[in-house]
């Protein structure tokens, strides 16, 4: 007589549109090796992304190919340690005046670590080859390159450059289904000190998720309402179906 428990058609159904680990069965009276296995890599993996650095080499190299000037900043955070310790360390810039040749943007393009370096590495110019395009035409724009920030640290860069708009591509914390989700996080008219509901977010974004290009028709669009209706956060109404359509 088998131990294996037999996995109701049901719940078969239910994993096909799921990533999550729902019906795994049993052997005897364990879950089956593979899936165990399974899920420590996937831990291993979501430690990895928390442990990335932000590849800033490569991420100035894509905004050279777009023509887009790209800065460096770092927040008050010392390490990572600190980083996961102390949020609000993550919010302020350091030595921000060391920047030169500082320039009002109409939109200055935040990019930061958080708690996925591996998700910005992967995603950020997956999503903004889409948009810097179109947007270069109507808008000054710079890019931010921030270590260790977190996303009201956008506010404070963004009153640096006396930017109109800020867009804040950050890793979002990794979970077991995913350790490269992306979130971004918009602003009209940023001013240090600013709340969540001042702002838009665009979360969920990877290869499981929100595509790269469904990601980049909502910040269009953000930016587009934002500058047109001159508001951003829970004031501007989205609707969603409508903006991606069969995307």
């Amino acid at each position: 007589m088998s131990n294996k428990l037999e996995i109701p058609a049901k719940w078969q159904q239910l994993k096909s549109y799921t990533k999550a680990r729902v019906a795994l069965g049993n052997v005897g009276t364990s879950l089956p090796l593979n899936d165990v296995l399974a899920l420590k890599h996937a831990h291993a993996l979501a430690k990895d992304a928390i442990l990335t650095q932000l590849d800033k080499e490569f991420l100035k190299i894509k905004a050279k190919e777009h023509g887009v000037l790209c800065s460096e900043f770092k927040s008050q955070v010392k390490d990572r340690l600190e980083y996961l310790k102390r949020p609000d360390l993550g919010r302020k810039l350091v030595a921000a005046s060391e920047v030169e040749n500082i320039k009002k943007v109409d939109i200055v393009i935040v990019i930061t670590d958080g708690l996925s370096a591996t998700a910005v590495n992967s995603n950020s110019f997956s999503v903004l080859d889409g948009v810097l395009p179109d947007l270069k035409e109507k808008f000054s724009i710079c890019i931010a390159l921030v270590e260790l920030g977190r996303v009201a640290i956008g506010d404070q860069v963004a009153e640096f450059y006396n930017a109109d708009f800020v867009a804040v591509l950050i890793g979002e914390r990794p979970g077991l289904s995913s350790p490269e989700s992306m979130g971004i996080y918009v602003t009209y008219k940023p001013k240090i000190g600013f709340t969540d509901e001042r702002r838009n977010c665009i979360s969920n974004i990877h290869k499981d998720g929100l595509s790269s290009i469904q990601a980049a028709t909502l910040l269009k669009y953000l930016i587009d309402r934002s500058f047109a209706l001159k508001i951003s956060g829970v004031e501007l109404k989205i609707d969603l179906g409508a903006i991606l359509g069969d995307e």
